[in-house]
């Protein structure tokens, strides 16, 4: 698998989100917002994206919608990760074509599972 993407505007989150995906075997780089993913989309095309939702600015809907609209991002695997645990945003994510869902805090178990389920590994 080409490098994932991890999308968040937390560094710590980020960061230990890529530690735990490397111990799954998947290599990984953050962009720290919405802005600077955005600007890693436009040069690149990662293997997976893992996105928060709740960033200043620009927000992980925001950035979804993008993926979709551009033919090059539209079937790169998106796994949300996100502190909403509201019944409302697992529903948009569903709809926008996810391939899962994880409330943080990550536990390795439950990005193993996700990475599965979305076929990464």
């Amino acid at each position: 698998m080409d490098v994932a993407l991890i999308i968040d505007d937390n560094r710590q989150t980020a960061d230990t989100l890529r530690e735990m995906l490397q111990m799954l075997g998947i290599e990984a780089m953050v962009a720290y917002g919405a802005s600077a993913g955005l600007g890693a989309l436009k040069i690149s095309r990662p293997g997976a994206i893992f996105l928060d939702i709740n960033m200043p600015g620009l927000d992980g809907f925001e950035i979804l919608g993008y993926l979709h609209r551009e033919p090059r991002l539209s079937s790169v695997p998106v796994i949300v990760v996100t502190s909403d645990d509201q019944p409302e945003t697992a529903r948009r994510v569903e709809k926008m074509k996810a391939k899962a869902i994880i409330i943080k805090p990550v536990m390795l178990e439950t990005l193993e599972a996700a990475v599965k389920k979305a076929g990464l590994i």
